[in-house]
């Protein structure tokens, strides 16, 4: 029914009993999950994961904060692993000016290089994005980049327009769900077709569960604050949000 755009099956805890993880996800009704690579270490485990796991596909690439002390043969690892059956995008990428893990001119550096792999190999790319708005949307614009999404959407409507119009999908996570949260005003504010949703487990467990560690059945928390802002049954917000992942990702 849904499908969790976003999920780090490799950490913490949820990569110790995953197939428990992927039961209780498709009690919850989420039959789907993608899960993006943040270093080459963890992009092989992505790639692993997806192998072994029908209902788990995989994106393989550089998070922002681990952008310095890369092999140079870097982009040739990505490349390889990218060719694997259920590889099904360049991710998570973007910049991160927000922690000061890695000068913003190599961030930016690393960027630009995965973007040009994501156009050399045809594949959308999954964009991280934080306290970096004009150089990411500025980047993208240059790269000729037409098929992503924002994923852990947290900005205004301005920017989610910017996204939209590179032709990019916007993805809300646990954070929707937050008492004193503007995002359902700017979730309102975008069409249905442009809509996914994700837990970006095993972080920002949605309201009931906040504070907790997070796991992919709770894409099911999402959908539903997203239903409502939207005025729609949660089965037919299930049925969009998961249409648009298939055709992002080719799923």
């Amino acid at each position: 029914m849904l499908i969790d755009s976003h999920c780090h099956l490799y950490l913490k805890d949820l990569d110790a009993n995953l197939p428990a993880v992927l039961e209780r996800a498709a009690n919850q009704g989420v039959t789907g999950v993608i899960c993006p690579g943040i270093n080459l270490e963890t992009s092989e485990k992505s790639a692993a994961i997806a192998a072994n796991h029908e209902p788990v596909f995989a994106a393989v690439g550089i998070h922002p904060n681990y952008s310095n002390d890369l092999p140079d043969d870097y982009l040739d690892c990505l490349r390889s692993l990218a060719g694997e059956e259920k590889v099904v995008a360049i991710g998570e990428i973007g910049l991160d000016y927000y922690r000061d893990y890695c000068p913003p001119r190599r961030q930016q550096e690393i960027f630009r290089q995965q973007l040009e792999l994501a156009q050399e190999l045809d594949l959308p790319v999954i964009i991280h994005n934080r306290a970096a708005d004009s150089d990411v949307i500025s980047i993208l614009q240059k790269s000729g980049i037409k098929k992503g999404v924002a994923h852990c959407f947290s900005g205004g409507i301005a920017q989610a327009e910017q996204f939209m119009d590179l032709g990019f999908y916007i993805s809300f996570a646990g954070n929707l769900t937050y008492k004193n949260s503007d995002l359902p005003i700017v979730a309102q504010e975008i069409p249905l077709n442009r809509l996914l949703v994700e837990t970006d487990s095993p972080f920002l467990s949605p309201v009931p569960f906040r504070g907790k560690l997070n796991e992919p059945g709770r894409t099911r928390f999402v959908a539903l604050k997203l239903a409502a802002i939207k005025g729609l049954d949660f089965e037919e917000m299930a049925a969009i949000t998961r249409r648009n992942t298939e055709v992002l990702f080719g799923v």
